[in-house]
């Protein structure tokens, strides 16, 4: 009834020093922000340069783990193998989970399979797959043979889920419990075993399948009388995360219900492990960050991913915006005599190009979240289309109120109505394409946020320029 954690060791006490980062702002390392100092850094890279292990070991060893990790990121590559080399009993688990996921698979790949596999044996069975899936195939099976068969299988068993589902994500640690079972009973049962997760906020209720059927807060079961029946005292209504369940779907349950933590059921309904809110923190963080990054198309956007690997996730959608760039350039020479007879119209379209692209922009911004939050759905599309095709035309008539005027004092009123036109056009068509092609997206099983910010130029410049150089020419302007 109980996953057993591995045990607790020594270099994880050691990695554990009594200050807490907060205690440490103001000494010869952190500045006021409790970031590294310059001056820090370069001492520890002056003692590498003269291979002084010593004085290394001396610098690094007061860190906390994550400060040990992030001065591991700020170092060049092969920095990154000489300190490892000199402070080999702090590279404790606790440092390789702080780790950016770029760093801590080159340190991983410099490193024997035996010593990668003594760290993932420290870590939990979550973070030693993620720590393990970044490997390549032969790496994994070299360390894998490392690994006790128990934690093997256990590894084995999750790298078998697709990537980012709760199968995969989910902790195999928890404690689980009889329905026969009193209050007393169980508060015997967690005193006196031994080999207890080492955190969990609720204890899982379970029959004889080991299908759950209830949980019971550690709160109930402090103030409980010993007497009650757990069936009493248990909470019946519980969410239940499926194994392939998506990450971010994960992320929303946690949001919606408010919960610390999740029983995760196999496809027979059987408990097989736990996620807690720690755990769906970094889910959410990491899925925010990713939504942003996709939206300007700068693939990972980290710092530490390989320039080749930056070069290909950008310039794929570089290429895609010159294509779609040169359907308004297309326009733009379609109406090429009528900008040759009136100069204005080639200094004011950028305007409204501009002007249209911000638009689309910010709507589509709204659309790519509230689909990824769930409150964009098939039931209230065209509730949201309406919404935004309002909010737009009530952004257009301002904007051409403003360009209008402007224009005509400098210009023409003829051509400040053209230009007050064309940009209320503008706006609302753009409002529309910014929550559509997210929408159609999403309809096609794509991610919204990739691609849509390149068709969602496309169309706004494209209109702007149709709509403000046509109408000159209906106008007679040109």
């Amino acid at each position: 009834m109980l996953a057993d954690p591995p045990a607790q060791t020594d270099s994880e006490d050691s990695a554990k020093p009594d200050a807490k980062p907060d205690d440490r702002i103001d000494d010869e390392r952190h500045d006021e922000e409790n970031r590294l100092k310059p001056a820090y850094i370069r001492a520890v890279r002056d003692a590498l340069d003269e291979e002084d292990k010593g004085a290394v070991y001396d610098l690094v060893e007061p860190l906390h783990p994550a400060d040990i990790a992030d001065l591991l990121e700020l170092l060049e590559r092969d920095e990154r193998a000489e300190l490892a080399a000199s402070i080999t009993d702090l590279m404790s688990s606790d440092v390789i989970a702080e780790l950016n996921d770029y760093v801590r698979e080159d340190m991983m790949e410099s490193l024997d399979p035996q010593a990668v596999a003594t760290i993932i044996e420290q870590l939990e069975t979550d973070d030693a797959v993620q720590l393990i899936e970044d490997l390549d195939a032969e790496d994994q099976r070299a360390v894998l043979a490392e690994i006790e068969a128990e934690d093997r299988v256990a590894i084995e068993s999750a790298l078998a889920y697709p990537e980012e589902t709760a199968g995969r994500l989910m902790n195999r640690h928890f404690v689980a419990v009889p329905e026969h079972l009193s209050v007393g009973d169980l508060i015997d049962y967690l005193r006196e075993e031994g080999d207890l997760t080492h955190e969990f906020f609720e204890v899982f209720v379970v029959d004889e399948r080991h299908h759950p059927v209830g949980t019971c807060s550690l709160n109930w079961i402090l103030t409980a009388p010993r007497n009650i029946a757990l069936t009493d005292v248990m909470k019946r209504d519980q969410t239940l995360i499926p194994v392939s369940t998506d990450q971010e779907e994960l992320g929303l349950m946690f949001q919606k219900y408010g919960l610390i933590s999740a029983a995760v059921v196999d496809e027979s309904g059987r408990l097989v492990g736990q996620m807690t809110v720690d755990d769906v923190l970094h889910i959410i963080s990491e899925e925010a960050g990713e939504d942003a990054l996709l939206l300007s198309g700068a693939g990972d956007g980290d710092i530490n991913e390989p320039i080749r690997e930056a070069y290909g996730s950008r310039v794929r959608w570089l290429i895609a915006n010159l294509g779609t760039a040169l359907v308004g350039s297309a326009i733009i020479a379609y109406f090429g005599a009528a900008i040759e007879k009136l100069v204005a119209l080639a200094v004011l379209m950028p305007i409204v190009a501009s002007i249209g692209g911000n638009a689309g922009t910010q709507t589509m911004a709204v659309a790519v979240r509230a689909i990824a939050t769930n409150q964009l759905t098939r039931a209230n599309t065209w509730r949201i289309v309406w919404r935004e095709l309002r909010v737009a035309l009530l952004n257009g008539v301002t904007i051409a109120v403003l360009i209008g005027i402007g224009t005509a004092a400098i210009f023409t009123p003829e051509l400040g109505m053209v230009i007050a036109a064309a940009m209320v056009i503008n706006i609302i068509v753009s409002g529309m394409a910014g929550v559509l092609v997210p929408v159609m997206f999403e309809r096609l099983n794509q991610d919204p946020a990739v691609a849509s910010s390149v068709f969602v130029t496309m169309i706004t410049d494209s209109m702007g320029f149709f709509a403000f150089l046509g109408l000159a020419v209906a106008a007679g302007l040109a």
